[in-house]
């Protein structure tokens, strides 16, 4: 009890709710690097899964490549990256979208393109085949078939991958302060450095109810955006 009273006391602390090292800024810098990488991601993968989905070719090869850098720890993935572009700052045009930190932006992309790659090629190559005849029968031209058929019955699963993706990419953001981009991952960095179990654990719950709060807004936005006849509704006695 008395470790939970020292990390409710460091949370109450005034000093930590305000400047650099604040909460509200260090948080504010997590969801800006966590939001810029699942968006690349999402620009990255969804024109691959769609296109291979969709011509019923490739999606081996495709999902195959994509989930290599799963295969890699993603902190190897950053000292990868650190070696070759190294921790200074990124170029102007990627400090302009808010990139601070050209490495671990990468290795965050890489960790979110493969479940987006996967459960879009998954979703559209899953549409039957008879849906397909049918559209094609009433005149419907390739594009007019993804846009209007297979891109709307695979939006479940689509949505699942990029819910997958952020709420990793959350989890793994924390590695962006080993390279100076910030975020809460300086409380736990910093908390482990001068063995500060309380900064340390706030750090880490912070990041978890983080995850959550993502995890929770993307299913919101997925009842928005999946059609209404494809919605999983509990069952009614």
């Amino acid at each position: 009890m008395s470790f939970l009273r020292s990390v409710f006391e460091w949370f109450n602390d005034g000093d930590h709710w305000t400047g650099a090292e604040g909460i509200p800024r260090l948080l504010w810098q997590h969801v800006q690097i966590s939001f810029i990488a699942t968006v690349v991601a999402v620009l990255i993968a969804l024109p691959i899964g769609l296109f291979f989905g969709h011509h019923r070719t490739g999606g081996f090869v495709a999902i195959n490549l994509a989930n290599i850098g799963r295969a890699v720890p993603a902190l190897a993935l950053l000292i990868i990256a650190a070696r070759q572009f190294g921790l200074g700052d990124p170029p102007q045009w990627m400090q302009a979208i808010g990139i601070g930190s050209t490495s671990a932006f990468l290795v965050l992309v890489a960790l979110a393109v493969p479940p987006i790659v996967t459960n879009t090629y998954a979703g559209v190559i899953g549409v039957d085949a008879d849906t397909r005849d049918a559209a094609r029968g009433m005149g419907m031209s390739g594009g007019q078939l993804l846009r209007r058929v297979e891109l709307p019955l695979a939006t479940p699963l689509i949505m699942a991958g990029i819910r997958t993706s952020a709420v990793a990419v959350v989890a793994t953001a924390t590695l962006a302060a080993l390279v100076g981009w910030g975020g809460l991952g300086r409380y736990i960095i910093d908390g482990s450095r001068v063995q500060d179990d309380e900064r340390l654990f706030a750090g880490a719950l912070l990041v978890a109810l983080l995850a959550i709060a993502v995890e929770l807004l993307l299913a919101l936005v997925q009842r928005f955006v999946v059609p209404k006849g494809l919605r999983v509704t509990p069952a009614t006695t």
